[in-house]
């Protein structure tokens, strides 16, 4: 459930940070691993359960607060992880990423035409760059949260739990490298106090 997050000049932030991120991909990995050994969703999905809490009590024990998406994403993980396990339906974990993703493109696309700027809302201070900037960023965003939304959908419904929970694993490294490729576009577009950029990921990680 790690935020869009991007490391500043403040060396404590950025360490907390980079803890936060590590036990987020940590517990994606303990999720991947426990169905792999288990081959169950069910069994899988309460690791997740366990680790969407322990990462919320991570992220504020490091910020000494719940920052907006980490909070968001982790509700989703913990709400759609227990209806799981309740009706015992491993469809709803995988269709979670859906929602949340669809969800977070709706709302960054359809802010565009108001011209208003949750992206900026949901990174807080990760990083200040121009209000041109903001809004191609919100707009790169929104349509990988719009394509990971329908791809999904295509693989969930039409491959096997393995190939779903490798295609999970993929897409957090593939988030790596899709905000890692907006670095220099921010750099480029800094404000003058706006700190030493880096990749915004937009993976929540669980």
């Amino acid at each position: 459930m790690t935020e869009m997050t991007t490391p500043n000049a403040d060396p404590a932030p950025k360490s907390g940070q980079w803890i936060r991120q590590a036990v987020d991909f940590g517990a994606l990995l303990a999720f991947a691993a426990a169905y792999f050994i288990t081959r169950d969703m069910i069994k899988a999905t309460w690791v997740l359960v366990i680790a969407s809490t322990l990462a919320l009590a991570t992220g504020y024990f490091v910020e000494k607060r719940f920052a907006p998406l980490p909070l968001i994403t982790g509700l989703f993980a913990l709400v759609f992880g227990t209806m799981t396990i309740v009706f015992h339906d491993e469809s709803l974990i995988k269709i979670k990423l859906t929602v949340q993703n669809a969800l977070l493109a709706t709302v960054l696309l359809g802010s565009l035409p108001l011209n208003k700027s949750p992206f900026k809302y949901l990174l807080g201070d990760a990083i200040r760059v121009t209000d041109q900037a903001w809004r191609v960023l919100t707009l790169r965003y929104g349509l990988y949260f719009a394509t990971v939304a329908v791809t999904n959908e295509l693989i969930w419904r039409t491959q096997s739990d393995a190939t779903w929970v490798q295609f999970r694993v993929g897409l957090f490294i593939l988030a790596i490298v899709f905000g890692l490729l907006q670095v220099p576009y921010i750099m480029k577009n800094m404000q003058k106090d706006g700190g030493e950029p880096g990749p915004i990921t937009p993976d929540p990680g669980i």
